[in-house]
């Protein structure tokens, strides 16, 4: 498996024979002439700026002097790949309308414009001799050591580092040894400093924490999307079953019933009174299959019809007391009507009641439902009740399922959802 980064290749063995002590210096090498040439661009800036700070040219000289940072982050998020090869994503926005005047007040207004200029000062005014003192020492030192032969053979004596004087063969390949070592340990600095420069430079222009906040809205996103889809098929199943199977099993049923009303007494009509039977049995679970998909009532009639409907059909008696203002998305009636069914049953298998009351409403931009029973008490999410899905199904639309059971009762099921009255 190869190293993704500089700091994964620096933990292996063949770390001084492969690239990566190359990249490193590379990007330490880059980042120092980057850095002296933003350097002096911030300095001729603000200098004009300060001479002409009284006349109408200060305010833009100004503006380019903050929005030097951009392009310079611009260019670290291309380096950045020598040393760490993981994309490092643009934080600025786009502007919501065309033009200059949009886009500067965009990019004004942005924590990561301000936040590159910042960078872009630490990088001019610390980061760039950093970089430079690191490729001096690395690299360049233990180069000129190796070199003391070429040197001797060429000059006929070599000063190395400017310190000791070398005029003889044996002290020159010495002196050369010792640079093939003085380069090795040079390798691992480079890699060291390269992935500490890679990894401020990261958190100060392309913060991870922001990559993960946009992962984490798109997988919100993306989860809304999928129930949305899932809803959708629901609803493209009960319309198929409803439309055609439904159909086919009616017209058979009265195909039976007529032939069982004309077929003469005997086994024969005792087989046909038998499928008529059957079919009708089919007919019946069906009818049921399709309403436990999506009810026809909830499509058409909306989620206060549909919670009636159900208490209607309740095992237990349900006082229905719901006051909403309309329609909602098909996804929040859908989860909330489920919810409720599910409560109802829970309620009919496990809880002893003899009464059950399902109430709610709209406020503050959230959908509250309230499903109470006057039973036994002591149920769980988690005890095989079949909410711990619907919760998480509430959950996906940034709503809450609570559940207050105590031994002896009541129980109450509370579930909130926010959104607003579809239009």
């Amino acid at each position: 498996m190869h190293p993704r980064n500089v700091w994964q290749a620096l933990s292996r063995p063949g770390y001084p024979l492969s690239a990566w002590p190359w990249r490193s210096a590379g990007y330490l090498l880059t980042g120092a002439v980057t850095g002296a040439v933003v350097l002096v661009g911030i300095v001729l800036s603000a200098a004009a700026g300060g001479v002409l700070a009284l006349a109408l040219v200060g305010l833009p000289l100004l503006l380019c002097t903050v929005l030097t940072g951009i392009p310079v982050a611009a260019l670290e998020r291309l380096r950045l790949r020598l040393v760490d090869p993981e994309p490092a994503p643009d934080p600025h926005e786009p502007p919501g309308d065309p033009g200059l005047r949009a886009w500067l007040t965009t990019r004004l207004r942005e924590r990561a414009t301000w936040r590159e200029f910042g960078h872009a000062l630490l990088f001019a005014g610390l980061l760039w001799p950093v970089d430079a003192l690191a490729v001096a020492v690395g690299l360049l030192c233990p180069l000129t050591v190796v070199a003391t032969p070429v040197l001797l053979a060429v000059f006929g004596e070599a000063k190395v580092l400017k310190v000791w004087l070398v005029t003889s063969w044996p002290a020159a390949f010495g002196f050369a040894l010792l640079g093939l070592v003085l380069l090795v340990l040079g390798a691992y600095l480079l890699g060291v400093v390269a992935g500490a420069r890679a990894g401020l430079t990261r958190l100060l222009i392309a913060p991870r924490e922001a990559d993960l906040g946009a992962r984490v809205v798109e997988l919100a996103r993306s989860r809304v999307r999928l129930v949305d889809a899932f809803e959708a098929e629901r609803r493209r199943i009960e319309r198929d079953l409803h439309d055609g199977a439904q159909q086919r099993l009616v017209a058979l049923t009265m195909t039976l019933g007529l032939a069982r009303l004309d077929a003469p007494p005997g086994p024969l009509a005792d087989q046909l009174a038998k499928a008529h039977e059957e079919a009708g049995t089919a007919l019946a679970e069906l009818r049921e299959l399709i309403h436990g998909i999506h009810p026809k009532v909830l499509a058409d009639y909306g989620l206060e019809a549909a919670v009636a409907d159900a208490a209607d059909r309740s095992a237990v008696p349900v006082d229905v007391d719901l006051e909403l203002p309309g329609r909602f998305s098909q996804a929040v009636e859908a989860a909330a009507y489920f919810v409720v069914c599910e409560a109802l049953a829970n309620v009919g298998r496990h809880s002893g009641a003899s009464r059950a009351e399902v109430s709610g409403g709209h406020r503050d931009g959230r959908l509250f439902l309230l499903v109470r029973d006057d039973g036994c008490g002591g149920a769980r999410a988690g005890a095989g009740s079949g909410l711990t899905g619907l919760a998480d199904r509430v959950s996906v639309l940034d709503g809450r399922l609570s559940l207050s059971s105590p031994p002896g009762g009541p129980t109450l099921l509370r579930v909130e959802i926010p959104c607003d009255p579809a239009s």
